[in-house]
Order: structure tokens, then sequence, then C-alpha cells
């Protein structure tokens, strides 16, 4: 990617939460919001990522059946087996998909192109990269 991204103030916020600090977890609403209308964005590149952390964290939320990031962090490994087999996927596979296929749906592409002042290709061939990226970071906070 062409800027540096980085999001570990929310990656840090999830990870107490997960760990059960209960004053963070009213904030976590909150940025959640802020993200999906890519609120604050400095460039393209971090609306899409906040638009993915948005999408990630509620596809979590839906496909472990929960809401509550301190049991999602204490699922088993048979835990995480048996809500793949529920789901036909593996957690991964799964958030970065819905990722890109928020982007397929709603012309999130064109949007941010049109948005910042990008070409079409150059927002493009970001949409996978951040999304294994904003993944792999939701990941590491549930290990």
């Amino acid at each position: 990617m062409s800027t540096q991204i980085e999001f570990s103030k929310f990656y840090k916020l999830l990870h107490e939460i997960k760990e059960g600090n209960e004053t963070t977890k009213g904030s976590l609403q909150a940025i959640l919001n802020e993200f999906k209308d890519g609120g604050n964005s400095k460039d393209f590149l971090q609306e899409l990522g906040q638009n993915y952390l948005w999408i990630g964290v509620e596809e979590l939320f839906k496909y472990s059946n929960s809401i509550d990031l301190t049991l999602i962090g204490q699922m088993s490994k048979e835990d995480w087996d048996d809500l793949a087999n529920k789901n036909n996927c593996d957690l991964p596979v799964h958030l970065a998909n819905k990722m890109i296929n928020f982007v397929k749906e709603n012309q999130i592409t064109e949007k941010l192109s049109s948005k910042w002042g990008k070409s079409f290709r150059e927002v493009e061939k970001h949409i996978m990269p951040m999304a294994a990226y904003i993944t792999e970071g939701i990941i590491d906070v549930l290990e």
C-alpha cells in the first residue's frame, strides 16, 4: 500500500475489551459508527480500512453469535471448528469475503475514487490487500 496505514489504537481497544476491561466497552460502538461512515479519514486507504474494521467486527459478532468480546476471546479451538462448520467457512476467510463483497455490492471503490480524487484502479488495487490486513489484525486480537 502506498501510505502507512495502521489501526493499532483500535486493535488495542479490542484487546482491552477482550481482556475484560469494562470501561472501554462503551467507546467501541461509537468508534464503529464513525468507521462505518468513514469519519475523520485522512485519505481513501484510511477510510477503506475503517469501513473494513466496522464490517469485520460486526461480522465477528454475527459469526460467533455473540457481541461479548471477552466470551469470544475465550473460545476454544473446538468452538471455532464448530463455528467454521456451522458457517461453512473459517473466520478469516469469512471476514475478508464479507469486506470485499460489501465493497462490490455498495460501489465503495467508485465512491472512494470520486471522493478522494483517485483513479478507480488505484483504489481497486487496495481492496484485497486491505481486507487481508484488517482481517489479520482482528484475528491477532482474538489469539
